[in-house]
């Protein structure tokens, strides 16, 4: 891995637990405790950026462009903000995802494992594997035991999301994020439903096997 992480936190505290996190997990890390320090010690050792939005001195905004005009790297965006409109309005800005504060460690490490995945593996086909299921991202088939499954469009995207991060928990949030992308119909409800039906159908493939595990409180994760 050795991946370096710049993280631009004017919290010394959290400055210092995202250190210690990303740290026990391979990451190298270099601290920042503003804006400008940040764009200061960005450069092309930086291999993605974890940004505090709410920073002293320069707007979020400015930082993120700045930052990718000097060397273009993801950058994952902290903030309490809620607003989806604000949301949309950092991507356009040029934010690669967003987490909102506060949130939880497997979360955070999920997206980071996301973003800094290659480019040949992030685009373009390729087939995805755990245990006896395989996804294929190009042409969005799926089967289990060489048995293909039948999967809405939402049930594809969830099954992904948690093939992509098999060592992780997918949250609720980051499974609303990435799965619904911010659609009002999104809810407990609706992914209790999804979750149960993409369990469903695996079971038939597999009567004797459990392929998803539910992490009460948090979300759900491919059984270890």
């Amino acid at each position: 891995m050795n991946e370096t992480i710049l993280i631009i936190e004017d919290d010394a505290g959290i400055n210092d637990m995202l250190r210690i996190l990303l740290s026990q997990h391979g990451y190298r890390t270099v601290s920042a405790y503003s804006g400008t320090e940040g764009l200061l010690v960005h450069g092309s050792q930086t291999d993605l950026i974890l940004l505090d939005l709410m920073l002293p001195g320069k707007s979020g905004e400015e930082i993120i462009r700045g930052l990718k005009a000097k060397h273009d790297v993801p950058v994952i965006v902290m903030s309490a903000i809620h607003d989806v409109s604000k949301k949309v309005d950092l991507f356009s800005l040029g934010a690669d995802d967003y987490v909102t504060k506060p949130f939880h460690n497997d979360e955070l490490l999920a997206r980071i494992g996301a973003r800094l995945r290659p480019n040949d593996e992030r685009g373009g086909a390729r087939l995805l594997t755990y245990r006896d299921v395989t996804l294929n991202t190009e042409d969005f088939t799926a089967s289990c035991r060489g048995k293909p499954m039948e999967l809405s469009r939402h049930e594809f995207a969830l099954l992904r999301l948690l093939m992509e991060n098999p060592a992780r928990t997918c949250t609720k949030s980051m499974i609303y994020d990435k799965v619904w992308d911010y659609e009002n119909s999104a809810d407990d409800n609706t992914l209790n439903v999804h979750i149960s039906k993409l369990r469903k159908k695996l079971k038939e493939c597999d009567p004797d096997s459990e392929y998803i595990e539910t992490v009460w409180g948090i979300g759900y994760r491919l059984k270890r």
